[in-house]
């Protein structure tokens, strides 16, 4: 909600009356946007049968190219528009499978033939083992572990800081790991700087996250959305049956069937592909350190090294850039953000996206 044209009005609202207020940093201020619920039971986004409302990593991805197909034709006018496929977090799972089913549909010649200049991935989940397993190392990073924690960890757990995945009989592994949980299990993952607080104090910056919930339930809100009438009980921030938690198994309606996106990033390495990634780098839900190391891995060729980038003359975060023949990777940082990117530092992530953008604009030519 935080790339929205519009925002809460945190300091405004109270119980049933909440109030919006324009978003100056809105991602459609430099881009047109397609806001998406998917899959099904996400949102407002629902199905008419049970069959319907199954769903998995795999499924999404090919229902989301399904999607963009019959969305495009039933509107022409934006065929020639470049694309890009965005998310943040667990879409990280999602999104490369959406662009490789597009490039694929494209050069097996489906119909519509579809613009798409590439991602942009924000703080994405890539590796369900990689990503969980980095927030030891960033734990040490930011000193919320000891430096005796750390090299006592690893010589237990020998690169395996998950408990969900390590052997219960290595002792000394779990009694390192309940170590690293009372250190860190006070910790707001979301950003490490932010308190630990309920989303219903108004203090908490995540405040926003209680009123969503009972605005996305008020019925004038709903009319005014085109919500049909019947289709969801109760509106709610977080579906349990189908939001992802680490080592959690199959629900009734959703299988988390893709472990990781690696194989599918390599293969992107051959597609006209231009990819942005944007990391916080107080994030602890799936650390800067874990996205970093899977990128190193790729083996592309570093075309800009890192260097900072800049908003007034001040240090809003740091970039890389990788490319070969025609793909290229910008791996991008922002300085004392959190998870939500735009919830914590709005007007980096904007710039980012937009400077990212005009510098790829000539693609839309191509």
């Amino acid at each position: 909600m935080d790339i929205c044209p519009l925002n809460f009005d945190v300091e405004s609202s109270f119980e049933n009356n909440i109030t919006l207020k324009e978003n100056p940093y809105a991602w459609n201020k430099v881009a047109n946007v397609i806001y998406i619920d998917a899959p099904a039971g996400a949102g407002f986004a629902y199905a008419t049968t049970y069959e319907a409302s199954r769903s998995s990593d795999s499924i999404l991805a090919s229902n989301a190219y399904d999607f963009l197909r019959k969305w495009l034709m039933e509107h022409p006018r934006f065929l020639n528009n470049p694309l890009y496929i965005s998310g943040i977090s667990y879409m990280g799972i999602i999104l490369p499978n959406v662009a490789l089913h597009v490039y694929n549909g494209n050069e097996r010649g489906n119909q519509p033939h579809m613009n798409i200049k590439g991602v942009i991935s924000v703080s994405p989940l890539t590796d369900k083992f990689g990503d969980f397993n980095s927030r030891f190392e960033f734990a040490h990073r930011l000193s919320l572990i000891s430096d005796d924690i750390y090299e006592s960890t690893k010589v237990a757990c020998v690169g395996s800081y998950i408990s969900v995945y390590n052997d219960l009989d290595n002792k000394p592994c779990s009694n390192n790991l309940e170590w690293v949980d009372e250190c860190t299990s006070k910790i707001n993952l979301e950003n490490i700087l932010e308190p630990l607080c309920a989303a219903t104090d108004p203090a908490c910056r995540e405040a926003t996250f209680g009123l969503v919930v009972t605005w996305a339930n008020n019925k004038d809100v709903q009319n005014a959305l085109n919500v049909r009438e019947g289709t969801i009980e109760k509106w709610e921030w977080q579906n349990s049956t189908i939001h992802y938690d680490l080592g959690k198994n199959d629900t009734i309606i959703y299988s988390y069937d893709v472990f990781s996106t690696i194989p599918i990033h390599k293969e992107l390495l051959a597609k006209k592909c231009q990819y942005l990634i944007i990391c916080g780098d107080h994030d602890m839900v799936f650390p800067h350190v874990g996205t970093e190391k899977w990128i190193r891995n790729l083996n592309l060729p570093v075309v800009n090294r890192w260097e900072p980038w800049f908003i007034n003359d001040q240090i809003a975060g740091y970039q890389m850039r990788y490319a070969r023949s025609e793909y290229s990777l910008t791996y991008a940082s922002i300085k004392g953000a959190g998870h939500g990117i735009a919830l914590y530092k709005p007007e980096e992530a904007l710039t980012m996206v937009d400077r990212w953008l005009d510098s790829h604009a000539y693609l839309s030519d191509s």
